[in-house]
């Protein structure tokens, strides 16, 4: 689910969008008996979930108490990326001298512009996942108010009761806060408050370095904030390759982000307008002074009131529990997305969907764990990734080889000055099946689905090796790490046999 609607403040293009999300003038519909489907949550699992349904001709309804497109749309992929992209404009004419442009250092930057800009693309996209359109165009009844369970069976909202063979709930997860002496009473933001801004921070916080924290650090510092980034662990996106974060928080630090590792915050005092932050490093104290705190350090589950004990569906702190083919303990519910998933991804999301209708509609036997997830940090450079990582493979006893090509060996990226990063690719010792691969390059999210296609598909390196890739591209660096693989099988004993072989064939 999203902000609620009172949560965002009101700005140019915010009126557009709520009426498509969350229409004031909405009129509930009358249930229609009993439903094949009906889902809680209009985020992307939701969406995908309620749609795909309708679709093949079930009888569906959709809940959603706060703006429908959940998080992605409203406060999450799809406004970051729009201010990153005006970050990486300004900071792209900022440092194009080497390319002949002149002036670059006399540019303006308006950053309720590049705000308004973000807005108004957010409310035109945010027609595909609108009220209207699914009542309209896809045949949903859409439900917007509180669901919650009331029987095993049965969903009421708005004094409604929908009655359903199957349901899922989708309802996400929101930010989380850390427990933070003082951090409450100083204030901060979150992703939800965030592209709500009207006017650029002048200092600013940033607190966690995961995917959200270094999206946002990065763009801000881009667009003239002082930017300290705040991290308990002694690299960024710790779950990443080490080499990959460290060639981003090199960037960072070019690029003047005050970047905190393996740092704790005791406590953050207010004076005034400015929040003053206690650290300590190692037992040492330190101090930082800023105008705005940014907190991005998690997620917590959706879980209030939905009543999930009516239902007998079991849940934690974690979000809903559901099993490999997304049920949860009421045979009669399934989850999908950030309410059950340690993944919050949005094509995440998607993907189960697709397995909870297939499960949940058609009797089918999908599970979660044979999916391929590949995820990607939106930073510049960017880092993708997907399966397994050496250390996945060694907990797990697989050896593994693995090869690296950087791209100062691919000429696109030498022409781009985009040579900073690599292709990485972890293969199943002696022979070319991929277990796992990450990349890092200023389009790592666009070139990583190459490797995720095999390895979901069980095609080997060779078969990369075997494909012809345009040149100059800066993908080429996945073929390049094929051509590596081949250069491994080219033993002494294989070159000594060909070189005998070639030596005889000059005498025929």
């Amino acid at each position: 689910m999203a902000a609620h609607p009172d949560g965002i403040k009101k700005a140019p293009h915010d009126t557009a969008l709520e009426a498509n999300v969350h229409p004031a003038d909405w009129i509930n519909p009358e249930p229609a008996g009993r439903y094949n489907l009906v889902v809680i949550g209009a985020g992307t699992a939701g969406l995908v979930a309620a749609a795909g349904a309708a679709g093949l001709g079930a009888k569906v309804a959709l809940v959603e108490r706060h703006f429908m497109g959940g998080d992605c749309l409203n406060v999450g992929c799809v406004p970051s990326k729009g201010i990153i992209r005006a970050a990486r404009a300004l900071f792209d004419a900022r440092t194009s001298s080497e390319f002949g442009v002149q002036g670059s250092d006399r540019l303006e930057f308006d950053f309720a512009a590049a705000m308004v800009r973000m807005r108004r693309l957010r409310a035109d996209i945010s027609h595909h996942d609108s009220a209207r359109r699914f009542r309209d165009e896809l045949g949903v009844d859409v439900f917007l108010g509180q669901g919650h369970f009331v029987t095993p069976d049965c969903i009421e909202v708005d004094g409604k009761r929908l009655s359903f063979a199957r349901a899922a709930v989708c309802t996400g997860a929101r930010a989380a806060a850390p427990a933070i002496p003082g951090l409450a009473a100083a204030g901060y933001l979150t992703n939800e408050t965030l592209f709500a801004l009207t006017e650029r921070p002048q200092r600013l916080a940033v607190i966690g370095g995961g995917p959200i924290g270094s999206e946002m650090a990065q763009a801000f510092a881009r667009f003239g904030s002082q930017v300290a980034l705040l991290h308990h662990g002694p690299h960024l996106l710790g779950w990443e390759d080490d080499d990959a974060a460290a060639i981003l928080q090199a960037a960072f630090i070019r690029e003047g982000i005050d970047l905190q590792l393996d740092v704790k915050i005791i406590e953050i005092e207010t004076s005034g307008e400015e929040k003053i932050l206690h650290l300590e490093r190692q037992g040492k104290a330190l101090e930082m002074r800023v105008d705005t705190i940014l907190v991005g350090v998690g997620r917590t589950p959706n879980l209030e009131g939905l009543d999930l004990e009516r239902a007998g569906i079991a849940y934690n702190q974690a979000g809903v529990a559901v099993n490999d083919q997304l049920q949860t303990s009421n045979p009669k519910v399934y989850g999908a997305g950030d309410i059950c998933s340690p993944y919050k991804f949005t094509h995440t999301a998607d993907a189960q969907a697709r397995i909870l209708l297939a499960n949940a509609l058609f009797l089918g036997r999908q599970k979660v764990s044979a999916l391929t997830i590949p995820w990607c940090t939106y930073t510049d450079p960017e880092i993708a990734h997907v399966g397994m990582s050496a250390q996945d493979a060694g907990a797990k006893g697989i050896a593994v080889t693995t090869l690296t090509v950087p791209l100062t060996a691919v000429d696109r990226a030498v022409l781009d000055g985009e040579t900073e990063g690599f292709a990485r690719v972890h293969l199943r010792q002696g022979t070319d099946r991929i277990l796992g691969a990450t990349l890092v390059a200023r389009h790592a999210g666009e070139m990583i689905n190459e490797l995720s296609l095999a390895i979901t598909n069980g095609l080997g390196l060779a078969a990369i090796g075997r494909t012809i890739h345009p040149y100059p591209t800066q993908a080429e660096v996945i073929k390049k790490l094929a051509d590596a693989y081949n250069r491994t099988r080219l033993t002494w004993l294989v070159k000594k046999v060909l070189g005998l072989w070639l030596r005889w064939r000059r005498r025929c």
